[in-house]
This record gives C-alpha cells, sequence and structure tokens, in this order.
C-alpha cells in the first residue's frame, strides 16, 4: 500500500515580505515533519512536498487560510517511500528560472486548454476551428527523453532560460498553427505561453495542470514514455505511478524543486 502523498503545485500571485513568509511556511512544515522544496519569489509560490496524507492536507489547509494562496491547486500521486532528502523553503528571484522580467503572469495567466480538450484535439488533429494543433515541450532535454507527447516539438533546450531565444529563432515554424505549451506541472508551459504570446504568436495555449494532470484525466493516449519528476522517483508513468527504469535521466542529479 503506498503511503506518501507527493504534491506538486504553484501559483502566480504578488508577495511580500517574503523572509516572514519563508520563516511561517518554514515552521509549519517542520511541525508535520514534511519533506520537499518549497521556492518563494515576489512573483508567487511554487511546491513540492511529500508526506503522509493527513499531514499533507493540514499543511494545505494551514497555507490556504492565506488569501493569496486559498486557490491554490494541488496535483497528488503517491509513493511507497519518502522520495525527498530534505526539507528546503528558498526564497528566488523567480519560482521558475527564465531570465526575461517582463513576464509577469500574476498580472494575467496565458490562455489554457485542459486536459480532455487536448485529448479531443489529438485525436481529431485539430482544433474547434480546424487549425492544425502541436504540442511543444517546454522542458529539458533530459527530461523529453524520459517521455513526452507524440510528435511534439522539442528544440532540446538544457535550461528553461534558453526557451526565450531558441523561440525567436523557430517562430516561423508555428505560425498557421495552434501551440499548446506543456511541461510537467504547468509553472513553465505559463511562462513559455506568456512569451510566446508577446513574441507574436498568434494561437497559444498552455496545458493546464501540465503532464500530471493530463495522466490523471487521460492515462497514456498520446503520450509515448512517462514524465520526469525532480525527486526520488525520478520519473512517473501514466498511472502515476513510480516507473523504475527511466534511461537517459538515472545520471542526472537529484534536484530540489527545479521545474514544474
Amino acid at each position: 500500500m503506498m503511503r506518501i502523498l507527493n504534491i506538486a503545485a504553484y501559483k502566480f500571485v504578488t508577495l511580500e515580505d517574503l523572509s516572514g513568509l519563508q520563516g511561517n511556511v518554514l515552521e509549519a512544515l517542520q511541525s508535520r515533519a514534511i519533506k520537499g522544496t518549497v521556492l518563494l519569489a515576489e512573483e508567487g509560490i511554487n511546491l513540492f512536498l511529500a508526506s503522509p496524507r493527513a499531514d499533507i492536507h493540514d499543511f494545505l489547509a494551514w497555507l490556504r487560510r492565506d488569501a493569496r494562496f486559498h486557490d491554490l491547486e494541488v496535483k497528488e500521486s503517491w509513493s511507497h517511500a519518502q522520495p525527498f532528502r530534505k526539507l528546503l523553503v528558498r526564497v528566488k528571484p523567480e519560482i521558475i528560472r527564465m531570465n526575461h522580467p517582463a513576464i509577469q503572469p500574476a498580472a494575467g495567466r496565458a490562455p489554457a486548454v485542459d486536459a480532455a480538450t487536448l485529448k479531443r484535439w489529438l485525436d481529431a488533429g485539430h482544433d474547434d476551428e480546424g487549425r492544425p494543433v502541436v504540442t511543444l515541450d517546454t522542458r529539458n532535454a533530459f527530461e523529453v527523453d524520459v517521455g513526452t507527447f507524440r510528435g511534439a516539438i522539442d528544440w532540446r533546450i538544457d535550461k528553461f532560460t534558453e526557451f526565450p531565444q531558441v523561440l525567436l529563432a523557430h517562430r516561423a515554424e508555428l505560425e498557421g498553427k495552434t501551440v499548446v505549451s506543456f511541461c510537467t506541472g504547468g509553472i513553465r508551459c505559463e511562462k513559455a505561453a506568456i512569451f510566446m504570446r508577446e513574441a507574436g504568436v498568434s494561437h497559444v495555449f498552455q496545458l493546464d495542470g501540465g503532464i500530471l494532470k493530463y495522466f490523471e484525466e487521460n492515462g497514456h493516449a498520446h503520450f509515448d514514455g512517462a514524465c520526469f519528476v525532480f525527486d526520488e522517483r525520478r520519473a512517473l508513468d501514466p498511472a502515476l505511478q513510480p516507473r523504475v527504469n527511466v534511461g537517459a535521466s538515472s545520471d542526472k542529479p537529484l534536484a530540489e524543486g527545479v521545474g514544474s
């Protein structure tokens, strides 16, 4: 029986008094013996945590009492053992680094497509207006090698900070298409979608909830392989179960809450 609940969540929202919030979140997590990583920045919160279910739900109830996080949406999966080695609560310039200060998602989200709609579009090969649909993987190359949507655009980036420059070099490839950016849990593809719209790509959506939400609703439809995750599970299959062999990612160091 799997007894450890793993959660991934983020929210772009303007945060102040980051050092005070950091201390409060750290204390709340330590008192519940929860491990994982929380990143805080002026642009929002990004978290990956694991613990027995009661402790996780108690922490989320505590966090959501803060009006800024009352509607925080969480992706859940289960594991037999604790996948994180320690607890980190860090203040960063960005909750997902892009090095592009004009991107401020708290000012407004990029248009999103839910998992069910994306599957329907991929089944048909076009969106509701008849426009060809392409999926764009915004993750690092070693993550893509573990699994991705069938036929997804993969620009082989080594880190997310490369995305703006690579997009500008390949923008013409996206003309006349509906582009759905995707990532593990939604945060990178949200920033990517906003940047693409600012760069003049006309029909752009992010996959709401990322691959993890897609797996939850649609399983393996149109997806080959597994989804890399930045903890000791290494990868989750479309049933959201740890996958034992993950190939290219096996020699990658574990990262503490690097991406979603």
